[in-house]
């Protein structure tokens, strides 16, 4: 089963630097597209007009073939501010995320290795301060219960750590779920691949009235760290 560690869902940050005078702000977002990475450039270009420089990075997953990836020193010395802000999204292991470094010259010259340090410690620390998950492709069970069991069942899936992801209530009660637990490999609880453990857990509650089928498969987000404070 496929897993991608990237950045919590909406997530969109800023954290500002000083260095010598120069300010660098970077901002930092989950951006599951390349347009979306693009777009967030032009809107913090957009909002700070004044700037000198608006330096970029992004890593974002392709179906069926290599991450695509970008940088831009935007103006800056070629290889100072872009590749270096690249080389930090790639040494965290993370994908689908864009960093944006916005600089206002202070009038103190950094040097080349200056403006490396600069950028690569202000996207380093907006990262060490960013939700990250993982989002795993997992099987979902669709499950058709009676409205009288429906709200024990829901309930009791969810506290042992199943993924809710819709219920919708009928004559009949449509529960759409997915395995709880976490990616392969990790110390938690491994995730139930195929779906049969929680189709049997929803039968045991319901003592076998349940009507359960295997739904299209979705992405899950599971909480890879906390953000430092």
């Amino acid at each position: 089963m496929a897993s991608l560690t990237t950045l919590r869902a909406g997530t969109q940050l800023t954290h500002e630097i000083e260095v010598r005078r120069s300010r660098f702000a970077a901002t930092l977002a989950r951006t599951d597209t390349v347009d979306q990475a693009r777009a967030l450039a032009d809107s913090v270009r957009a909002a700070s007009p004044g700037a000198r420089h608006h330096c970029t990075a992004w890593i974002v997953a392709q179906e069926d073939a290599q991450p695509a990836a970008h940088s831009s020193d935007d103006g800056e010395p070629a290889g100072t501010a872009g590749t270096p802000m690249l080389d930090v999204l790639r040494s965290s292991g993370l994908c689908n995320v864009t960093a944006v470094v916005t600089r206002w010259f202070g009038g103190i010259l950094l040097g080349t290795g200056g403006l490396v340090r600069a950028y690569s410690s202000s996207v380093s620390e907006a990262l060490a301060r960013a939700p990250k998950v993982l989002l795993l492709d997992l099987p979902v069970v669709v499950a058709r219960l009676s409205p009288a069991q429906a709200g024990r069942v829901e309930a009791e899936l969810r506290s042992s750590g199943a993924r809710i992801l819709d219920v919708a209530w009928g004559q009949d009660v449509v529960l759409r779920a997915a395995p709880g637990g976490g990616a392969p490999g990790s110390s938690g609880r491994p995730v139930d691949e195929d779906g049969a453990a929680l189709r049997a857990r929803i039968l045991e509650l319901t003592g076998g009235e349940a009507r359960c089928a295997l739904g299209e498969r979705a992405v899950c987000e599971v909480d890879a760290a906390a953000p430092r404070p």
